[in-house]
């Protein structure tokens, strides 16, 4: 199939799908129209399908002649065997006739420094980064929660419910966060069993995320925990200018985008980190969302580096 690029302008249904939210919005002459949210996608089950409903469900209230004809999509835990074809087939009757799907590091690297060269570390409940050279595209981490992940919203829930069963233990220093946890597990000892139990367990660990950044100001445990992770984005994003030789330049452009970088503390360690390797790297801020990338799958021509990820039908 040829695949054609389509004009920023023209009515899309953006969807920008992570473990803990799908975020969505109709978006027409460059301006949102719509927006929603929805639960977010249980990567242990089939994705698409998720997806699906979240598309057909935006539109539902939408009149059919006001509907785009364009889906275009984000999503974490896509898989080589997941197929745009899939989704149009599921969509078609709510009046998608064009879709675009792409993993969400990609509309992640487009919603924060567009079609140019350089690495973008995403960072929620799960994290992944993307390179992009004059003719690669490396993709570094992003293998989820049992395997990777490192520096997530998901991995110091992780490493913050770890340190409290390391104090409780005596393995371990005492931390602010243990009161907290026990509010939520009154017996530690069963909390194991009951986030096994619970199907939302990823979010749910990933929330205490959230609690690190506001106890680092006074735990010590926490601020290590956010050094650590700043540290792990680091490394990610510092892989990926290797893998497509953008560590040769003296000034490689980096972005970080998701709530994780909101913490002081892992920010700033992950600014440490970069600038130890290239002492004139550009960390730019990010010139928009994930979502904002979802909404540019579809300007993405066939020429570009880009192209080759992005799925289309």
């Amino acid at each position: 199939m040829t695949t054609l690029s389509v004009p920023q302008t023209a009515p899309v249904l953006a969807l920008d799908a992570g473990q803990t939210g799908i975020r969505a919005e109709l978006r027409a002459g460059g301006a949102v129209v719509a927006s929603q949210e929805f639960d977010g996608v249980l990567t242990d089950r089939p994705v698409i399908p998720q997806l699906a409903r979240a598309a057909v469900e935006a539109l539902s209230g939408v009149e059919p002649g006001d509907r785009p004809s364009v889906l275009a999509v984000g999503s974490s835990g896509l898989t080589d065997d997941m197929r745009a074809e899939e989704l149009l087939q599921l969509t078609r009757e709510a009046g998608i006739g064009h879709v675009r799907l792409a993993h969400d590091s990609i509309t992640s690297y487009l919603g924060a420094l567009g079609n140019v060269t350089g690495v973008v570390t995403a960072a929620g409940t799960g994290v992944v980064t993307l390179a992009v050279g004059t003719r690669d595209v490396a993709r570094v981490d992003g293998w989820g929660h049992l395997l990777g992940d490192a520096g997530s919203g998901f991995w110091i829930g992780r490493a913050a419910l770890d340190a409290v069963m390391r104090a409780h233990d005596g393995r371990g220093p005492q931390t602010a966060l243990t009161p907290l946890a026990l509010e939520e597990f009154p017996d530690l000892e069963a909390a194991y069993m009951v986030l096994q139990a619970d199907e939302h367990k990823v979010s749910r660990i990933a929330s205490w995320g959230r609690t690190v950044a506001e106890l680092a100001k006074t735990d010590e445990v926490c601020r290590e925990i956010s050094a650590r992770a700043g540290r792990e984005l680091a490394c990610s994003a510092l892989a990926g200018l290797s893998r497509v030789g953008e560590d040769q330049r003296p000034d490689p452009a980096l972005s970080t985008v998701g709530k994780v970088f909101s913490s002081p503390w892992i920010a700033d360690a992950f600014r440490e980190a970069v600038l130890a390797r290239h002492s004139q790297a550009r960390i730019v801020p990010a010139h928009g969302t994930a979502l904002d990338g979802a909404a540019l799958l579809p300007t993405v021509a066939p020429e570009d580096a880009l192209a080759t990820h992005i799925r289309t039908a």
